[in-house]
C-alpha cells in the first residue's frame, strides 16, 4: 500500500489526510504544532494516524509521498531530509486535483485575490452554479472533492501552494498582479516569486484561459518568456492596452460574445484597486458561461471581504477601516490610495523585505500620523522618522488603537494597512484585525 505522509495538520492538511484515507493510501499526519481539537477531530473520526509537537523521522522518511502545508518552508531540518530521500514533495490542490473531474478556476496574484477570488465565488452562486470555494480561503479543496462533488471550484492560490504544484491544470488561470512580497521564501529574490506566480499558467492547453492585468509590467515581461497556449484575456483601466474588460467613460465594459457593460458606479467595490478585481471577476464568471443579467447583479450586490478595507466603526466622527490583509506595501499603497480623509496610518509587523519607498508620496500627502505596531519598528522608523509626522510605537492593539484615537481628529480616518505579516505580535491576520475591531468598539 503506498504511504502518504502530510506535514501539517491545519485545514489544507486534514482534507488531504481524509482524501488519502479514502483513496485507499497508508495514511500519517505530523504536525510539529499543536493541532487545532477540530482537526483531531476529522482526522480521529476517519481513523487516521497522527502525531503532534513534534516530527518522527522513522514515520516521515518511509513515504512514498509528501503533502506539505504551504506555510511550511522548504528550509526546515525536515523538508531537507525529505528531499534528500528523493520523496516526492506536492501540495494540497496538486493533490486534490487527481480526483475529480470539475472545473478548476484559479486566481493569483500578489494583491486582490482573495476579493477576486471571493467576487467570482459570488457570482458563479448566484447565477446556480454548482461550485465550491476552496484554497487560502473556504473549506479544504481535497476535503470537499472527499465528500462533495462540485462541478467548479474557485480556488484561491498563494505562491507557496503553486510551488509544489506539478500536473495540475487551471482551466481558467486569473493573475491579478505581481509586486514584492514574500521575498523572505524566495532567498530575497525577486525573479524566484515572480517565477512562483508564472506557475498558474502550468500545464493550460489552448481549451483553456488566462486572465490578467496588462498594465502589470512584471506579468507583461514575463510573458514575453511564456508560450501560453490559453485564450489570453487581458484587462486594463484602458481599452487601448488591448484589454477585453477595461473602462470608458466612467462605464465598465466586457467584449465577450454578447458585449457586457455596466455603469461604473453600480459596482459595489470602491477603489481603484476594486475596479481591477471587478473586471477580472467579470471576465471570469463571461468566461464560465454566466449571463450578463447575473454578472451585473454579482458585481453590483457583493458584501466585500472581511479585513479588506472593511469600515469597523465610526467615533465621535472618526472613522476607523481594518485592512489587515495588507500584508505587503503595495496593498497598503491600494488602501492609501483610496482614503479621501486625513488618515492615520497604522504600520507594522513582521518584514518580509519590504522597501516602503513605494509608499512615501501617499504617506506625505494622505497621513497625519503614523502608528508602528510591531516587535521590532526599526525599519519603519528609518522609512519614515524624517516626514516630520507624529509616531507613536505600541506592542498591543489596545495600546494601538489608544494612540490612534489621540492623533486622530473628527472627520478623519484610522486606517490598519500594516504592510507586514502579522506573526510577531498575533496568531494571524485575521486575528490581528478582530483585535483592531474589538477594540474600536471599546473606545
Amino acid at each position: 500500500m503506498k504511504r502518504i505522509v502530510i506535514l501539517g495538520a491545519g485545514e489544507s492538511g486534514a482534507g488531504a489526510a481524509v482524501l488519502a484515507k479514502k483513496k485507499g493510501f497508508d495514511v500519517f499526519v505530523s504536525d510539529m504544532s499543536e493541532i487545532k481539537d477540530k482537526y483531531k477531530e476529522i482526522l480521529n473520526s476517519h481513523d487516521i494516524e497522527w502525531e503532534s509537537g513534534r516530527h518522527t523521522e522513522s514515520l516521515i522518511l518511509n513515504a512514498n509521498e509528501v503533502i506539505k502545508s504551504p506555510g511550511i518552508p522548504d528550509t526546515v531540518p525536515m523538508m531537507i531530509k525529505i528531499k534528500e530521500k528523493g520523496i516526492p514533495v506536492i501540495s494540497e490542490i496538486e493533490f486534490a486535483g487527481r480526483y475529480t473531474n470539475a472545473k478548476m478556476i484559479c486566481i493569483t496574484g500578489s494583491n486582490g485575490k482573495t476579493t477576486t477570488t471571493s467576487l467570482i465565488y459570488h457570482i458563479l452562486k448566484g447565477a446556480g452554479y454548482n461550485v465550491g470555494l476552496a484554497g487560502n480561503i473556504g473549506r479544504s479543496l481535497a476535503l470537499q472533492v472527499a465528500e462533495e462533488n462540485h462541478d467548479y471550484y474557485v480556488i484561491e492560490l498563494s505562491s507557496f501552494q503553486l510551488d509544489n504544484m506539478y500536473d495540475f491544470r487551471a482551466d481558467i488561470a486569473v493573475l491579478m498582479n505581481i509586486t514584492p512580497d514574500h521575498l523572505d521564501r524566495y532567498d530575497f529574490k525577486m525573479q524566484n516569486y515572480v517565477d512562483s506566480k508564472m506557475r498558474i499558467t502550468r500545464n493550460q492547453t489552448e481549451n483553456d484561459a488566462f486572465v490578467f492585468w496588462n498594465d502589470d509590467p512584471i506579468v507583461t515581461r514575463e510573458l514575453k518568456k511564456y508560450n501560453i497556449k490559453a485564450k489570453m484575456c487581458p484587462f486594463s483601466e484602458f481599452k487601448e492596452n488591448c484589454a477585453i474588460g477595461y473602462v470608458s467613460d466612467h462605464t465598465f465594459h466586457i467584449d465577450g460574445p454578447v458585449p457586457f457593460n455596466m455603469e461604473q458606479e453600480e459596482l459595489a467595490l470602491r477603489g481603484r484597486h476594486n475596479l481591477y478585481n471587478s473586471l477580472a471577476a467579470g471576465i471570469t464568471a463571461d468566461l464560465a458561461g454566466v449571463s450578463n443579467e447575473q454578472i451585473r447583479k454579482g458585481l453590483s450586490d457583493f458584501a466585500g471581504v472581511e479585513h479588506r478595507l472593511e469600515k469597523v466603526g465610526r467615533v465621535r466622527g472618526i472613522d476607523f477601516v481594518n485592512d489587515s490583509k495588507a500584508t505587503n506595501v503595495n496593498a497598503c499603497w491600494y488602501a492609501l490610495d483610496s482614503m479621501t480623509q486625513p488618515t492615520v496610518l497604522i504600520l507594522g509587523g513582521k518584514d518580509k523585505g519590504n522597501d516602503y519607498s513605494e509608499i512615501f508620496d501617499l504617506v506625505k500627502e494622505k497621513c497625519i500620523g503614523l502608528v508602528f505596531l510591531g516587535v521590532d519598528n526599526t525599519k519603519l522608523h528609518a522609512a519614515f522618522d524624517d516626514f516630520g509626522l507624529p509616531i507613536a510605537d505600541v506592542r498591543s492593539m489596545k495600546d494601538c488603537v489608544d494612540e490612534c484615537y489621540k492623533m486622530a481628529k473628527p472627520g478623519s480616518c484610522v486606517l490598519l494597512s500594516p504592510c507586514c505579516a502579522s506573526f510577531d505580535l498575533f496568531k494571524n491576520m485575521e486575528d490581528r484585525g478582530e483585535q483592531f475591531r474589538e477594540c474600536v468598539k471599546n473606545l
